[in-house]
């Protein structure tokens, strides 16, 4: 959809972003406590680019994430994926996952799709903020410069009742005092200008088909 916006038009809007000051993940009302819960990918390093795959540009799946083992206590996992970059009042919602089982350490290339109401085993994927259910692939307007997609995990006390595809604000409600501990991965993607993928990030290189 923005890969349409005017490379002059991306340009003039560079400095209109939303800010990572208001990402989930920094909110005090969330995140309480210094312990980290480590998230990675092995489809991109922290703080490089995504691979086109996982764009508007390319198939528009998930990508794959792997995390480490949370504190003692954890009663599910939360996931929101969060542009702070784009041209909007609030940073803008790719992914929601909520109430994944605490013995989950990983999510699959394309795992963050349309589930209708949740799985068996009580995940539920949001809203994001097209309003629909599922990833939304990175799409940033042409000439706007590098945008972070910032995947932001939790290990919750508890697991708070939230209805089907539960947004943004639901999901910031139940995350309040329940955090355990918290992990973040950033990855980037840019449109209009020079953005070179490593050798290591092209498409195949990661070896996505384990992670099915």
């Amino acid at each position: 959809m923005l890969e349409h916006v005017p490379n002059w038009l991306g340009h003039m809007l560079h400095n209109v972003r939303a800010g990572h000051s208001k990402l989930v993940i920094v909110q005090e009302e969330v995140v309480r406590t210094d312990a980290y819960l480590a998230l990675s990918s092995p489809a991109f390093a922290n703080g490089a680019r995504l691979p086109e795959r996982f764009t508007a540009d390319g198939e528009g799946v998930s990508p794959p994430l792997l995390w480490g083992e949370p504190p003692a206590g954890t009663a599910s996992l939360a996931l929101i994926v969060e542009d702070p970059d784009a041209p909007a009042a609030s940073p803008l919602v790719h992914a929601i996952v909520w109430n994944l089982p605490a013995d989950e350490r990983r999510l699959a290339e394309g795992a963050i799709a349309v589930d209708d109401g949740g799985a068996r085993d009580g995940r539920d994927v949001g809203r994001n903020s097209y309003f629909f259910e599922g990833w939304l692939p990175p799409d940033p307007p042409t000439g706007h410069g590098r945008h972070d997609y910032v995947f932001q995990l939790f290990a919750l006390s508890e697991t708070a009742r939230l209805g089907s595809n539960p947004g943004r604000s639901e999901l910031v409600g139940a995350l309040a005092g329940r955090v355990l501990a918290a992990g973040m991965l950033v990855g980037t993607y840019s449109r209009g200008e020079d953005a070179p993928i490593a050798a290591e990030q092209r498409a195949g290189d990661y070896g996505a088909g384990t992670m099915a």
